[in-house]
């Protein structure tokens, strides 16, 4: 079974490029053309969603040479791969914040995510200038001002998320050999199988690409059910339908 939402924190590409006694934004560089590769290899693959961390919250952190480089590189990402995300009916997104951005390069961004908006096809999403903890924030705030004093669910608190309709992650994968998620979607990654490569992001090769997911495959996915299930949706049904079962036969 291939996933349907695929999410990736592509990490390593400062560390690869210090091993290689080269400065860390020319990880970041090479690491940019990892990218179409790995969404062509995706739209092969036959997943419907990909969303790939591209620069947090937290990264304003880092060197103001090494932000700025990652602005040039988002903007020469649009440019350079606009006539093959249009011509491949590909949706592409930011979640997150481009406000910060330069006016040309935020002009890029929102023209080609207007232009692809009606496509079919891959649902590619950028992260950036991204924190988890803010999304599930702003999403709650988002609910108050619409419905103040109403009680919130799951359902309701997933539909105000920023793209809900990109629903639960599936599978995450996280290049570069640290095992932590770094508050890269974690409403949508509450029951996400984990996949750690220690192989660093510009390395990263479709074929590990590849491998990886066609092991997503033999993951049994119980979601606290006894069996397993297709995905979480189906297991909050079935566990309903035996909740109903129950109360029905207490009330006989």
């Amino acid at each position: 079974m291939t996933p349907r939402h695929v999410a990736i924190i592509m990490d390593g590409n400062g560390r690869w490029a210090q091993g290689r006694l080269r400065p860390r934004v020319w990880g970041h560089t090479r690491g940019s053309f990892r990218v179409p590769d790995i969404v062509e290899e995706a739209e092969n693959l036959g997943i419907e969603c990909l969303t790939l961390f591209a620069f947090s919250t937290e990264n304003w952190n880092r060197p103001g040479f090494e932000v700025r480089t990652l602005f040039k590189l988002l903007k020469k990402f649009v440019i350079r791969e606009r006539e093959r995300i249009t011509k491949n009916g590909i949706q592409f997104r930011i979640i997150g914040s481009i406000t910060n951005l330069p006016e040309d390069t935020k002009s890029l961004i929102s023209g080609l995510i207007n232009d692809t908006k009606s496509n079919t096809g891959l649902k590619l999403t950028f992260a950036f200038n991204y924190g988890g903890r803010k999304e599930i924030v702003e999403a709650v705030n988002r609910f108050n001002q619409d419905h103040p004093g109403e009680t919130l669910t799951e359902e309701i608190l997933s539909s105000h998320m920023e793209y809900p309709d990109l629903g639960d992650v599936d599978f995450l994968i996280r290049t570069g050999g640290d095992h932590r998620i770094s508050n890269f979607l974690l409403w949508q990654t509450a029951y996400a199988e984990l996949f750690f490569t220690p192989t660093k992001w510009p390395d990263f090769s479709t074929q590990e690409f590849k491998e990886i997911i066609n092991g997503f495959s033999n993951r049994e996915r119980r979601f606290g059910a006894v069996s397993s299930t297709d995905s979480f949706e189906l297991s909050k049904k079935l566990a309903k339908e035996h909740q109903n079962h129950i109360s029905q036969t207490k009330q006989e």
